[in-house]
C-alpha cells in the first residue's frame, strides 16, 4: 500500500513539476515575421517568389540589352539618315521604350501582389495553429512581438508555432 501511495505522490509531483515548467500566461507573444521566415512553409513560399523575382530581373536585363542595342543602332545610323526619318524612328523607339516600361511595371506589380497574397494565405492557414496553442495554454490573447513592450521569455511561443507548422503543414503544399 505504501508503494502505491509513493507512486501516486511521485506522479503528482512530476505532473506539478511539468506544469510549473510551462507557466500559464493570459497573453502570449509571437514573432509573425520569424514564423514566416523560419517555417518550412514560409521558406518554400519565399524560395518560389525569389525564383520569380530573379526570372523577372533576368527578363528585364535582356529587354534592356535589346533596347540599348536598338538605341545604339539608331544613334549610329543618324548621320546618314534624313532628319525627318530619324525623328520618326526616334519617336517610335521612345514609344516602344514607354510601352516596355509600362509592361515591366505591371509585371513587377503582379509579382508584388502574389507576394502579398501568398503571405495572406500563409497567415490565414497558420491562424488555426496559433489559436490551438492559445487554447492549449489557456491564454486569452496572442499578440505580435512588434506590439509588445515588455514580456517574459516564456510568453513567447514563436518556436512552438514554427514547430507545429512544420509538423502539421510542412511546406504548405498538399500531400
Amino acid at each position: 500500500m505504501r508503494w502505491l501511495f509513493a507512486i501516486v505522490v511521485c506522479f503528482g509531483l512530476t505532473t506539478l513539476s511539468a506544469v510549473a515548467q510551462q507557466p500559464s500566461h493570459d497573453v502570449l507573444i509571437i514573432d509573425s515575421d520569424q514564423i514566416y521566415i523560419q517555417s518550412l512553409y514560409g521558406k518554400r513560399i519565399e524560395a518560389e517568389l525569389a525564383e520569380e523575382v530573379a526570372a523577372v530581373r533576368a527578363e528585364n536585363d535582356r529587354i534592356i540589352a535589346t533596347l540599348r542595342e536598338e538605341e545604339l543602332s539608331l544613334t549610329a545610323r543618324r548621320p546618314d539618315m534624313d532628319p525627318k526619318a530619324f525623328r520618326e524612328e526616334a519617336a517610335a523607339f521612345d514609344a516602344k521604350v514607354e510601352e516596355v516600361r509600362s509592361a515591366r511595371v505591371a509585371k513587377s506589380s503582379e509579382v508584388q501582389q502574389r507576394q502579398i497574397n501568398a503571405r495572406a494565405e500563409f497567415d490565414r492557414r497558420v491562424q488555426t495553429i496559433i489559436a490551438n496553442l492559445l487554447f492549449e495554454r489557456g491564454a486569452a490573447i496572442v499578440i505580435d512581438i512588434s506590439d509588445a513592450v515588455v514580456w517574459v521569455r516564456s510568453a513567447n511561443i514563436t518556436d512552438d508555432v514554427i514547430a507545429r507548422i512544420d509538423r502539421e503543414l510542412g511546406d504548405g503544399l498538399p500531400q
